[in-house]
């Protein structure tokens, strides 16, 4: 890869032919809108609506997941929409999220956001439900990852995008254009700054079929199944969601806070208003 290429600080008002865009797909931290959920029905996890933090808006979507010592299974706690992509698109991904004020970074895997897709049939018993890119945290580390190769030949690439803080609103932005050769872009932001740039590379596995993978948001707890054990002493963990969005440009998927709102992401001071491209 090149150094970075910061081209310029462009300001919103002056993209006005994107800005009046609109995004595929908007939530504004409410359960209407989904093609479904995801929660097992053997844990205690927990899918609702709060009132309180919000990033904008009236409510946000809280996300629970609590560990059982006797429990074997998976722990997800996400909402999901159906077409997030299908391989040959370009397009952008955009959630606000809050981790709860008490949240111990112990260096233990937690996913807040995944694309997925059902190989189950096709695989020859390779796997069933793959997950391809991945959004998670180990630790405060926020990071990313392409999934390549093919059901039975995964080739997995891992890239940190960032740390993050407890009792903050933090934004993402991920940008990736899905294909199995090398016409592949991973970009993402986080808080506004330009964390991971990515181009010219594979983004997704080949898939002849070319299925749709879902576009999921919400606590997943891989770490707990993955690890079989709790590291740490925090058994209940609590993830806050808003201005989820799937579009065409940057400015159609960016979560943007209410303007009389208290809470505040760590880079609010940096934000003045514009987007910093690679």
């Amino acid at each position: 890869m090149g150094p970075w290429k910061f081209l310029t600080t462009i300001l919103l008002l002056g993209l006005d032919h994107q800005v009046n865009g609109k995004p595929s797909f908007k939530n504004n931290g409410t359960l209407d809108g989904w093609d479904g959920q995801s929660l097992e029905k053997g844990t205690q996890g927990t899918i609702t609506e709060s009132t309180s933090p919000v990033y904008n808006g009236d409510t946000s979507l809280k996300m629970t997941q609590t560990y059982l010592p006797d429990y074997t299974g998976r722990y997800h706690a996400e909402v999901y929409k159906k077409n997030g992509y299908v391989p040959g698109d370009s397009k952008f991904y955009g959630f606000a999220f809050r981790l709860e004020e008490k949240w111990q970074f112990d260096k233990q895997s937690f996913n807040l956001a995944q694309f997925i897709a059902d190989f189950t049939g096709d695989s020859k018993g390779c796997d069933d439900w793959m997950p391809s890119t991945m959004i998670w945290m180990v630790g405060n580390q926020l990071k990313t990852r392409t999934k390549t190769g093919d059901i039975c030949n995964q080739k997995t690439t891992s890239f940190d995008a960032g740390k993050v803080k407890a009792g903050f609103w933090h934004t993402v932005v991920l940008e990736a254009a899905w294909h199995a050769d090398d016409k592949g872009l991973l970009r993402m932001w986080l808080d506004g700054n330009p964390v991971v740039n990515n181009t010219d590379l594979p983004t997704t596995i080949a898939d002849s079929k070319k299925r749709a993978f879902s576009f999921r948001v919400g606590l997943y707890a891989n770490g707990w199944h993955d690890d079989k054990k709790l590291i740490g002493n925090q058994k209940t963990r609590q993830v806050w969601y808003d201005e989820i969005a799937m579009g065409d440009t940057y400015e159609d998927v960016e979560p943007r806070p209410d303007k009389n709102a208290v809470q505040k992401t760590p880079a609010a001071g940096k934000n003045d208003g514009g987007v910093v491209y690679f």
